[in-house]
């Protein structure tokens, strides 16, 4: 009988929990132990890292791990500019509350900084769900449901004791049940704006305090800003909600202090604290989402007790930016980006306590979205500025959009190839102890790691590396570890190895740069044969052959050179996608050295720069020369590339040059070369293509490229399980690459699974004459090889143009559509579903931004503010949309833009980026403000923009749809509508589309408003589902309204009168302009009496004109407000400051003031009003009137 040690294996495999053997992490330290990334520092581009989580307290050498923290988005900014004094051991916060000084607080000067601040925009969105949970149950649940228990009780007992209510009972049981009603109105209307707390910060005399919540203060980790006056500041927040600083911590500059704490105990988000602009801004740093702390773990983290769970360098210290805005989810923002990036550049002359001046030797960002196009903007400027001028080593995820090709982000795919782009790889112990799998399978990239080439040509991907992990997370998510796979977390393994080998070339005195950096690293990569070059890039990364590399060449002549090659225009390499490939093509190619810090690099070194080279390529459908002499200018040279004889499919290789003096240290700079060699569909039989009896095991891809028929506009894959087929998982992957359009432009992702004799049918959209790449790939971890069956065919039914425009007052609309590939079924159908309404800026004004918004050495960002007001006449939903700039992040030549909606009581509603279609808010009727800002250092650019347009797309209460005819003359007396016609290929087809009738029309339209939707062609339904083309209808004048037949009589009426009732209407008429004029006048010095408002001198003014005008109009209520409102204006600016207490009559006046507007607004017509414009009913939105 087995025994439990014979069935049970004891022996777990926690060294793959962060992998670190794959890649000889483990046998480096072993062998080197003191280069275990100390004296290094990582800066950590994400979404911010908790300094609270197992491993990241202090490094291997006993260092504080993380040792400065910033929020680069600005959600977690404070305004505190507002100062107050204390008055009796008080002050009074924003919140209105009272908040206690404690005695031992030291402050010589006596002034706090006050603000306010919502604590759910510092929590991440799981967090606040968590919480607003919490509080419903806490707070509203007990109260809420009593009520309910109780009103639902009250209304049986007089049910059972009046059966049959009349009178007075009947209006009884009416209120029990009205409350029954209400309290169910208000559980589903239930909102939580969360909790306000007051900040207090003040200056110690050493530095600025802040004060944070409980007697909870734990010391480890991290600060923000680089200027030495940050670093004497102390604040607070008060989290009790009562007042009672007593209970709150006192915190400093995190990166002084190493202050942090939780917010509160039950979120368990651990903060910290930055101060700015001598105490006016205070910086509250928390995270977005736990990515940014399981990076940096994987990266660095040092866990003593447990060391299978350190991070690949574990004496490396942590800078962290939180690039990711918690307004936006943890969506990244160019403001972001340039700040942490003006942070990096920022070298201080001076160390801290810790000895550490500001550098960076390496960043991490696991963070990236897909570009149009590489060769320009201006996040990728300063990205290129950051490598190549500071010296700094650059790592980044390649993204997680595989298994197509061309499906790199942005970074590391900017103008040049000197960022590290990382793919991820999963070997056989990863699948054992991360995924639990049941078999262990050979070492594979993962099925969506992103691959290369970039659309211009470069690798995308340097080298892979363990994409998995299960490490440490903030502690908001009460838990200690995590798993996450993605091409994020093999960067920051890349990142930790880098740190490695960074930090054994200081023990060593060795030099070495960016440059020399990765070309050491793709040159002792191990290269997987049998595995997709395209996501391995030079392979996986071994880090002990790269640290002998690094040492062997630390004094190579190219050692801190980088080498740009052009292909063509612009390109960073060859790719030939485009086309059959059926001619020999030369291409001209241009390699340009360049110093690191060029314009600083001594002159001797550029004059006696000299290497020859050997070219080398292995491809023989490639012609090239054999040698290049270089020196410190750009050389061109060509070669031809012959894909003729080339089997359809994607072929791959590279020119590779050496140094003809030392050709054992590999390859000094590279020339990718891809091509695409598509089928081409057979026109004389159905344009159809299909594949039987492919056999796939794990991790299998098949790829198949297709020059699209040129009328073809949708595609249908069809996938079939064969009799023998197991349940398995397939991802579906087609993209069609379309210039200066990102990847994800024309692109269909689909998983799917199938199992024996079934079936899978999705259809997508395609471009005509353009190449299609169709993948068909069996997921990693899905078990078990298979055989199926699959084909791809191509349908067609091809407008005149793809998008379509049409006015209201152009009449008809003549369009043609075509059948060219097959019998073709035409059933037009257009849907509008959205109202887009044109916003011009009511205010616009460019500043200068602060300090830390200065790029160095003295390169002022400056800052253009917009806003815009609109009105919302019934419940819907909108999207706000920028078009100049939208869809534009790091390929703009704007730094940044974002948008923050808020209502009518000034409170904050939603807030976007560059990326509209990700943003739709709900809102209510109502009025509202936008306010949008846009960067750049050149102010120039951003006066142009100071009257740049938006567009509103609103929701419609229900889609309008415009009647489609196959004749003009049934189009224009409105007969009979267009019936589904088959079309035989070769064959076009007229339709006429008539505008909306009047009654349809939308009221209220302004100029340039249109509705917007789309317009399909084919009765197929999956062509009808997939196949849509924009449709855009432009609003005509809203036609006047019509004169009732009372008003005709009234005018002949008048037409009739007397003359002398005519001479009497002329005196009339005098007199009202003479009126008219009189009241414009006093319209006119009104309006100016809250503009002007009541600062310094303007006081006296304003005040003139009240007299003057309260002595003509005592009674006229919008004078009456407006000196109010100036008085409220000012009475909430100065709140709690000297100004207030010098005009205490100004308080007395307000107070007399309301009341004699409430004694004159007549309340029994106010209450009319208001009953007749409200409808209180639940379902009122959904209820036409």
């Amino acid at each position: 009988m087995a025994t439990t040690d014979d069935i049970v294996d004891a022996d777990f495999p926690s060294w793959a929990l962060v992998p670190k053997k794959e890649t000889n992490v483990i046998a480096f330290i072993n062998k080197y132990p003191e280069y275990d990334g100390r004296g290094t520092v990582i800066a950590i581009f994400d979404s911010g890292v908790d300094p609270g989580a197992d491993g990241l307290q202090v490094t291997s050498d006993g260092k504080p791990k993380v040792i400065e923290r910033i929020d680069c988005s600005g959600a977690g900014d404070v305004d505190t500019s507002t100062v107050v004094e204390a008055k009796d051991g008080a002050i009074s916060g924003l919140t209105g509350r009272k908040l206690r000084i404690p005695k031992d607080w030291k402050n010589p000067t006596g002034k706090y900084h006050i603000g306010v601040k919502n604590a759910f925009e510092l929590y991440p969105s799981k967090l606040r769900e968590r919480i607003e949970k919490e509080r419903k149950e806490r707070r509203w649940d007990p109260g809420h449901k009593n009520a309910q228990a109780e009103a639902s009780r009250k209304l049986q007992e007089f049910e059972a004791k009046n059966p049959q209510p009349t009178g007075p009972d009947k209006l009884v049981k009416e209120d029990y049940e009205t409350q029954i009603e209400l309290l169910a109105s208000m559980e589903k209307k239930y909102y939580d704006p969360g909790p306000a707390y007051d900040c207090v910060v003040f200056h110690d005399g050493e530095m600025w305090r802040f004060v944070c919540p409980y007697k909870m203060r734990l010391k480890f980790i991290l600060n923000l800003t680089h200027l030495n006056v940050f670093a004497v500041c102390r604040a607070c927040v008060d989290t009790t909600e009562e007042g009672d600083l007593e209970k709150c911590v006192v915190m400093g500059p995190f990166r002084k202090t190493r202050d942090f704490a939780p917010l509160t105990k039950s979120d368990q988000l651990h903060y910290s604290v930055n101060f700015h602009d001598k105490g006016n801004t205070l910086e509250i740093v928390s995270m977005c989402s736990s990515h940014g702390t399981h990076v940096a773990s994987i990266a660095a983290a040092y866990c003593p007790d447990s060391p299978e769970k350190n991070g690949v360098a574990p004496g490396a210290q942590i800078v962290s930016f939180t690039i990711g805005d918690n307004r936006l989810g943890s969506m990244e923002t160019g403001t972001a980006l340039v700040r942490a990036m003006t942070r990096v550049m920022s070298k201080e002359e001076s160390q801290d306590d810790d000895g550490w001046n500001g550098h960076i030797d390496v960043i991490n960002m696991s963070y990236g979205e897909h570009v149009h196009w590489s060769g320009s903007g201006r996040v990728g400027e300063l990205m290129n500025e950051v490598i190549n001028n500071y010296g700094v080593i650059w790592v980044a995820s390649a993204g997680n959009n595989g298994p197509a090709l061309c499906t790199i982000s942005t970074p590391p795919d900017i103008s040049t190839n000197a960022v590290i782009g990382v793919g991820a790889y999963v070997s056989p112990d990863m699948m054992v102890a991360e995924y639990s799998m049941r078999k262990k399978l050979p070492g594979t990239p993962y099925t969506w790691t992103s691959r290369g080439p970039t659309t211009d040509g470069d690798f995308g991907v340097s080298i892979c590396a363990p994409g998995g992990a299960i490490a440490s997370v903030p502690a908001f998510t009460l838990r200690g570890t995590q798993l996450m796979n993605g091409t994020s977390m093999a960067a920051p393994h890349v990142c930790g190895a880098v740190a490695l080998l960074v930090s054994g070339m200081k023990a060593r005195s060795l030099p070495y740069s960016p440059y020399s950096m990765k070309r050491a690293l793709e040159n002792t990569a191990q290269y997987m044969e049998d595995l997709d070059g395209f996501a391995q890039g030079h392979g996986l990364l071994q880090v002990e052959k790269a640290f002998a590399h690094l040492c062997k060449y630390a004094d190579a002549c190219e050692r801190d050179v980088r080498f740009q090659v052009t292909c063509g225009t612009s390109g960073k390499g060859i790719h030939m996608r485009g086309g059959l490939q059926d001619t020999a093509k030369e291409q001209s190619i241009t390699v340009e050295p360049f110093y690191l810090k060029n314009d600083y690099a001594e002159p001797k070194s550029k004059i006696e720069f000299n290497i020859r080279f050997a070219l080398a390529c292995s491809a023989p459908w490639v012609e090239y020369p054999s040698h290049l002499d270089m020196m410190y200018m750009n050389r061109p040279f060509t070669i031809k590339v012959d894909p003729t004889a080339l089997e359809p499919g994607v072929h791959s290789t590279c020119i590779k040059a050496y140094d003809v003096t030392c050709v054992d240290k590999g390859s000094v700079f590279e020339v990718p070369i891809t091509v695409v060699k598509p089928l081409a569909v057979d026109k004389s039989e159905l344009p159809d293509l299909t594949f039987n009896n492919v056999y796939f095991k794990p991790g299998t891809i098949k790829r198949h490229f297709v020059q699209v028929p040129d009328d073809a506009t949708w595609a249908v894959l069809r996938l079939k399980a064969r009799k023998d087929t197991k349940n398995s998982r397939f991802v579906l992957h087609c993209v069609q690459l379309r210039p200066q359009l990102m990847c994800k432009t024309q692109e269909f992702h689909k998983m799917v699974s199938i199992s024996q004799q079934s079936e899978a049918t999705h259809g997508f959209p395609v471009r005509g004459g353009i190449v299609l790449e169709a993948v068909v790939a069996k997921w990693w971890a899905s078990l078990g090889d298979v055989c199926i069956d699959y084909s791809l065919s191509f349908y067609g039914l091809k407008p005149e143009s793809p998008t379509v425009m049409m006015h209201g007052a152009d009449g008809i609309l003549h369009l043609e559509v075509r059948s060219s590939l097959r019998h073709e079924e035409l059933s037009p159908t257009i849907s509008l579903k959205t109202q887009v309404q044109v916003l011009r800026p009511n205010d616009a004004k460019v500043c200068a931004l602060g300090t830390r918004d200065v790029i160095p050495p003295s390169r002022q960002i400056y800052e253009l503010q917009l806003s815009y007001s609109f009105h919302i006449n019934k419940a819907t939903e909108v999207s706000p949309n920028s078009a100049l700039l939208s869809d534009l992040l790091y390929e703009s030549e704007y730094e940044s833009q974002l948008w923050m909606l808020f209502d009518s009581n000034k409170q904050l509603i939603a807030a976007g980026d560059a990326y509209p279609c990700k943003y739709l808010v709900k809102v209510e009727k109502g009025d509202f403000v936008l306010k949008m800002h846009v960067r750049h250092e050149r102010r120039e650019l951003l006066d142009r923009l100071t009257d740049l347009t938006l567009l509103l797309a609103q929701k419609l209460p229900s889609t309008l749809t415009l009647d489609v005819y196959t004749s003009h003359s049934q189009a224009l007396i409105t007969g009979k509508k267009a019936q589904p016609i088959v079309l035989a290929p070769g064959t076009t087809q007229p339709i006429y589309i008539t505008p909306l009738p009047n009654e349809k029309s939308l009221k209220g339209a302004t100029m340039g408003q249109y509705l917007s939707g789309t317009i399909s062609y084919a009765k197929d339904e999956i062509g009808k589902k997939v196949d849509l083309y924009s449709f855009r209808y432009i609003l005509p004048p809203e036609p006047p309204r019509k004169q009732s037949s009372n008003g005709s009589k009234v005018a002949m009426a008048v037409c009739a009168s007397s003359s002398s009732d005519s001479k009497e209407s002329n005196k009339e008429k005098e007199r009202s302009k003479a009126d008219d004029f009189n009241e414009a006048l006093r319209d006119t010095r009104i309006s100016w009496m809250t503009k002007i408002g009541l600062h310094g001198a303007n006081m006296e003014l304003s005040n003139k004109i009240f007299g003057e005008l309260n002595a003509e109009f005592p009674d006229h209520l919008p004078l009456l407000l407006a000196r109010l409102q100036s008085l409220y204006d000012f009475l909430s600016e100065n709140n709690n400051s000297e100004l207030f207490f010098a005009y205490p009559s100004l308080t007395s006046e307000a107070l007399g003031l309301a009341d004699k507007i409430i004694g004159l607004i007549n309340q029994d017509k106010l209450l009319s009003y208001f009953g007749l414009k409200n409808d209180s009913r639940p379902e009122s939105t959904k209820i036409k009137t």
